[in-house]
């Protein structure tokens, strides 16, 4: 994603919108630690919440992407099937240009760069399919 920060981020606002912890040791996948992600327990308090936003911002180095937090009612997360990651273009007139699939699997950067290219009418990026890519696209 910073690859894609760095390449469009004059004519794009990248956020990142902090949602319900994908990977809390209270949760239903708990994870951490060894990737170098942090290990935490699902905030209850919007301060908790900041604080573990802030603490994935750091260890995931998400700068200079802004990094929003949603709600204790996780009211963005429910709105965009957000959970546990999934990646938006909205376009100038508010529109979703682009909806990406749910993650893991369908956490596609690169599709994301051809809806950014789309966008800004750009021609396409050349690039080799990977064996996943190939499989969706069947």
């Amino acid at each position: 994603m910073k690859e894609l920060q760095t390449t469009y981020g004059e004519k794009v606002e990248f956020l990142v919108v902090y949602i319900t912890e994908a990977h809390a040791l209270d949760g239903a996948s708990p994870k951490g630690g060894a990737d170098g992600s942090p290990i935490v327990e699902e905030p209850t308090t919007l301060a908790e919440r900041r604080a573990v936003a802030q603490r994935c911002d750091i260890a995931l180095g998400l700068a200079p992407m802004t990094v929003l937090l949603d709600n204790m009612k996780n009211t963005a997360g429910a709105a965009y099937s957000g959970h546990p990651d999934r990646l938006y273009l909205v376009s100038k007139d508010g529109r979703i240009s682009y909806a990406g699939d749910k993650g893991p699997r369908g956490f596609s950067p690169d599709e994301l760069e051809d809806a950014i290219r789309v966008e800004l009418e750009m021609p396409a990026v050349e690039r080799k399919a990977s064996s996943g890519e190939r499989r969706r696209r069947r």
